[in-house]
């Protein structure tokens, strides 16, 4: 991909912020609150606010380097070590939503902030795009319909140089180049920057060539893609994800007349290969994966599970840990050709992640946007109603605000539903559920915000004891790429 050169400093400094002096003052102080000069700020305006100082804070002059752990209230890093892709990629994420943000205000009328911010804020992306190339390196892979085929793609943790990772085995997940052609389409969409495109269709189709085709004993697809091509394990994660992306894909390319090659199985076992239209190649993966997933992994609950555990039989779940005759289950050979082969996941397991039913929601929209099928219409409304009824508690924790988890990684889990619910809202009554969200960002944001911080409990602000005000940047990231989410659904409201 040919981006502009770019010189390695950041155009934020990577310069941490001076040790504060009022560190011990308690949680939900005065001095904790908004400076005033906030309060009216639109959300789009936060999200940049909290991205500008995330990006000092946590982004290293090196590329691709991303810090765990910070606490505002010394300005020190409390933990140097490098985060994964998949946190790195919320940085990307970020900046990715306010670029379209501020595109779509523009071409509405209003350029005051997209003058002020676009220029800068497309070279940040440019320069966490260099940052990505250090999580990609090349392998061969067997899948179920080629024997050896070269990828290059994004492994989890990063390397010394770009393009050298070791991304064999379980070194690499699908669900990390989903989000990635999540935020590529979008940042085609909003720079124009055709790279982007060709890059995320470039990993859809690694994802595509992950698609479970091996046939049932009724001549049906098993379906499903695997957590990673060295999982046995079949997650939401790994599924819902790249529905709404190849739906995006599919209306870029309608009408085009450009042709994609599908690769599958006939009834014989033979491996075929034909071209189609490629909008209606997009199209048909996306309602492919959205069928198994409903199919395979909701709940009675009407939230969807974790995952399809592992085949039985196997005493793991990754590729490289079986036996030899484990291995062997996991390929078969047809004409002297070696390809991977089905094997019967275990029954749907696994905690509720707010994401994966998040996928979910954005699918069904996408899908009923490009098909009218009624059936998408009714998963919005089933899917609205039950995540809002699982996930989310009234005055549980502050009087008149809804409580979701937001621990562990449900900070950036809950993002991708409020994405679900602000896709949903186009065609569905997802209004409360959309503004839950956003009176809770803005409490954290009005009462509790630090140098441009989000606190540690978006509820109750920060930790009593300053050694335990640290934060994560992906956090960070999330809360700023949900301000620039809601800036959006304001503009879809008018």
């Amino acid at each position: 991909m040919r981006f502009k050169a770019l010189i390695c400093a950041s155009v934020f400094a990577a310069t941490l912020c001076a040790a504060c002096t009022s560190c011990d003052k308690a949680p939900g102080g005065k001095d904790q609150q908004g400076n005033g000069e906030t309060a009216d700020a639109s959300s789009l305006e936060r999200a940049i606010t909290v991205t500008d100082v995330a990006a000092e804070a946590f982004l290293s002059g090196t590329p691709g380097f991303m810090y765990k752990s910070y606490n505002p209230y010394t300005g020190q890093v409390t933990d140097a070590g490098n985060e994964n892709v998949w946190e790195f990629s919320s940085s990307f994420e970020a900046v990715t939503n306010i670029l379209y943000a501020l595109n779509r205000q523009k071409l509405e009328g209003n350029s005051e902030l997209y003058d002020k911010h676009f220029s800068r804020y497309e070279e940040l992306l440019d320069r966490l795009y260099m940052g990505l190339q250090y999580f990609k390196g090349n392998f061969s892979l067997i899948s179920y319909t080629t024997s050896g085929n070269a990828w290059s793609v994004y492994g989890v943790p990063r390397a010394s140089s770009p393009g050298s990772n070791n991304v064999t085995g379980v070194l690499n997940v699908y669900d990390d180049q989903m989000w990635l052609v999540r935020d590529f389409i979008e940042a085609y969409k909003a720079t124009g920057n055709k790279d982007y495109l060709d890059e995320a269709e470039y990993l859809a189709g690694y994802i595509i060539d992950g698609w479970d085709c091996t046939l049932d004993e009724n001549g049906n697809e098993n379906g499903g893609i695997t957590w990673g091509p060295g999982y046995t394990t079949k997650h939401s994660c790994s599924n819902g994800p790249i529905v709404a992306p190849l739906v995006w894909l599919s209306e870029i390319y309608k009408g085009s007349g450009e042709t994609a090659v599908r690769r599958y199985i006939a009834a014989d076992s033979k491996r075929v290969s034909e071209e189609m239209d490629k909008s209606e190649y997009y199209l048909l993966y996306a309602q492919k994966v959205y069928d198994f997933q409903k199919s395979r992994l909701l709940s009675s609950e009407g939230v969807y599970y974790d995952m399809l555990g592992g085949p039985s039989g196997l005493n793991d779940t990754q590729v490289d840990k079986l036996d030899d005759a484990g291995k062997a289950r996991f390929y078969e050979e047809v004409d002297g050709v070696t390809y991977k082969a089905y094997l019967k996941p275990g029954s749907p397991s696994g905690t509720y992640f707010s994401y994966n039913s998040g996928t979910m929601l954005s699918g069904a929209a996408a899908l009923y946007r490009v098909t009218g099928e009624d059936k998408y219409l009714e998963d919005l409304k089933a899917l609205t109603s039950s995540t809002f009824r699982y996930f989310a508690k009234k005055d549980a924790t502050v009087e008149g605000l809804y409580t979701y988890d937001f621990s562990g990684n449900n900070s950036w889990f809950n993002a991708v539903l409020l994405r679900g619910y602000i896709d949903a809202s186009a065609y569905v009554d997802a209004a409360l559920q959309v503004d839950s969200f956003k009176q809770i960002y803005d409490h954290a944001f009005e009462n509790f915000l630090y140098e441009g911080f989000m606190p540690n409990s978006l509820y109750l602000g920060w930790a009593n004891k300053q050694e335990n005000r640290n934060i994560k940047g992906r956090d960070q990231f999330a809360y700023a790429a949900q301000f620039a989410l809601l800036e959006q659904y304001s503009m879809m409201q008018d």
